[in-house]
């Protein structure tokens, strides 16, 4: 089958490689049970060739074993919380906008600094995010950064830009099963996965849940924490889709003072 070529000639220096890195990185878990990821051929400056996948509709039984595979990506682990794939220096991207790459011991000083207030700031500056509502993060921050949403749960190795798009389901030798593409992926908390796949939809969306909760390690009460982990992807659409993400941003935050 011919491969499937993406092109940017504007692409940042690093744009493809990180891609491709985060591709690889996560297909190393595949082997010991981890969700599938779509094959990396070659990569260049400004493209990336990867195999061509051609989709299918899920089912029920396909949507639980991605919840299952997932767990398993995930159980691969990281070198900490923000830590790139290994061998990687410098930031990442998420879509289009930088994502600052540091590693950090605890979850919640790595989420506030790098992962929420950046794109906040961001937010405010272009006029998406008010100032109630960027005092609102800020003070959500100060709770992370103290400690306050930690937990025991090992540092996952995750997808970090998990919405419904980038899971395609493909036949498989098994039947109709999951395969990631397009990933941030970098060391976080396994529910940030699970909040972006509820914040923008995916298909059986409650058996990919109920399916990894069997199986992985998440916190207490961890449906509660869901509006924690969408404050990044809902803050990152406030920088590039508008102020209607800020105020949902805004929304959440309340929740979490």
């Amino acid at each position: 089958m011919s491969p499937f070529v993406k092109n940017r000639a504007d692409a940042s220096p690093g744009f493809f490689a990180w891609e491709a890195a985060g591709l690889r990185w996560l297909a190393g878990a595949t082997g010991g049970g981890g969700a599938a990821v779509v094959g990396v051929r070659a990569v260049g400056r400004t493209w990336i060739e990867l195999d061509r996948i051609t989709t299918a509709a899920p089912d029920r039984a396909a949507a639980e074993q991605f919840g299952r595979s997932l767990a398993v990506t995930h159980d691969a682990g990281a070198a900490g919380f923000g830590a790139p794939p290994p061998g990687w220096v410098g930031d990442g991207w998420i879509g289009r906008q930088v994502l600052p790459i540091r590693s950090y011991e605890r979850w919640g000083e790595f989420f506030a600094l790098t992962r929420i207030e950046p794109y906040a700031h961001a937010a405010h500056r272009i006029g998406n995010l008010s100032q109630p509502a960027l005092r609102a993060v800020e003070r959500v921050c100060e709770r992370l950064a103290a400690g306050d949403f930690d937990d025991d749960v090992p540092v996952a190795r995750i997808h970090g830009d998990l919405w419904g798009g980038n899971v395609l389901y493909r036949a498989g030798a098994n039947g109709i099963e999951a395969a990631l593409i397009d990933p941030a992926a970098h060391g976080g908390h396994r529910l940030t996965d699970l909040a972006m796949l509820a914040l923008f939809g995916t298909e059986h969306l409650g058996a990919v849940l109920d399916a990894y909760a069997e199986v992985g390690s998440l916190p207490d009460r961890w449906p509660d924490l869901i509006g924690l982990h969408q404050l990044h992807p809902l803050l990152v659409h406030a920088v590039t889709h508008g102020p209607g993400y800020g105020r949902r941003a805004a929304e959440v935050a309340a929740r979490y003072t």
